[in-house]
């Protein structure tokens, strides 16, 4: 994280600079959180796991960022964007223009360099090969979902794209709205635990499959929908697009967000290393559900039902996680 720190602060250009520094110190959890699927991983693979884990928050952060600024085409340079996580998956694929839509594009290689670092550290990873198809699924979906939500503050006519997409790639039987669909196509933790599976000497076909199902679209919608509920109030202010402003009431959100909670920490009970899965789907959760924004009359309903699917295992990375917060305001 210091390594990117300091080579955000090279880059000459003061808009592209300015968006790099604030991405990083904004969403240092993300950080963190990125770097924690490494654990899923064998020793002798685990520091490969953390750069393509953060290198890949780190671009994703900063191209999220750069999306939200006014332009002429929001979905299109939103999507233009987001095809650098696409580059920094697969070594074969070349750079684009990634700023061809934005007003700055002299970022001195900075993200250039955020995805050759990914996608290196992913190469030496023994079982990369294995996961590939399903990390590009998953980072597909990604790009997709980003460009049209970018889009929905402009266009209408975004939103309902947004939502005819979302139905459609909502997984059979799973009774899921579309914005809860489209939650778990905009997380992240789909990729990192498949860049923690290909950290194993030997993936069979089938625990990659679990990894994938469990992530999206349970533990994914889990995740965006609990960034989202926190964001609540910010994401008015400026306009931007929530989620959870989808639901009919805050009784409504309580009941189907305490739903997906329970299918994911289910979720866990089917890959391989299910109790460490599980740790980190708590401790995710408590992140959020520590934070200022989950103690409003519309989100503490919302994290009492969420605590409660998530059993005894949220007990010790909520008193945590509420003691690094507060020992954070303090020094602050």
């Amino acid at each position: 994280m210091r390594h990117w720190r300091r080579r955000a602060a090279e880059i000459s250009d003061p808009l592209l600079r300015s968006h790099a520094l604030a991405a990083q110190q904004a969403e240092r959890g993300n950080l963190e959180g990125a770097a924690a699927f490494a654990v899923l991983a064998p020793r002798a693979h685990r520091a490969g796991v953390v750069r393509a884990t953060v290198a890949f928050q780190v671009a994703y952060d900063y191209v999220d960022s750069l999306s939200e600024q006014p332009t002429d085409d929001p979905v299109a340079n939103g999507y233009q964007l987001h095809l650098a996580l696409l580059a920094a998956l697969d070594p074969a694929r070349a750079h684009l223009d990634y700023y061809r839509y934005t007003v700055a594009s002299h970022d001195d290689g900075y993200l250039e360099s955020l995805t050759d670092t990914c996608r290196g550290a992913l190469l030496e990873l023994p079982s990369y090969e294995s996961v590939l198809g399903a990390a590009l699924l998953a980072v597909e979906r990604m790009i997709v979902y980003q460009s049209l939500n970018h889009g929905t503050h402009v266009r209408p006519v975004d939103t309902y794209m947004l939502a005819s997409w979302a139905a459609s790639v909502t997984p059979p039987h799973t009774d899921l709205r579309w914005w809860e669909t489209a939650a778990g196509t905009a997380s992240s933790l789909s990729v990192f635990s498949l860049f923690a599976a290909a950290g194993q000497s030997s993936l069979h076909p089938g625990e990659m499959s679990a990894v994938a199902v469990a992530y999206f679209p349970w533990i994914g919608a889990l995740h965006v929908l609990l960034d989202s509920l926190i964001d609540r109030a910010v994401d008015k202010q400026t306009g931007h697009h929530s989620l959870v402003e989808h639901y009919a009431s805050v009784e409504e959100a309580a009941a189907r967000i305490g739903l997906i909670a329970a299918r994911a920490m289910r979720a866990t009970t089917t890959v391989p290393q299910a109790s460490q899965h599980a740790l980190i789907l708590a401790a995710m959760a408590s992140f959020y559900l520590s934070a200022p924004g989950a103690r409003t009359s519309h989100a503490s309903p919302v994290a009492r039902r969420v605590l409660e699917a998530m059993g005894t295992m949220a007990r010790p990375t909520m008193a945590i996680l509420r003691a690094s917060r507060s020992a954070n305001r303090i020094l602050t």
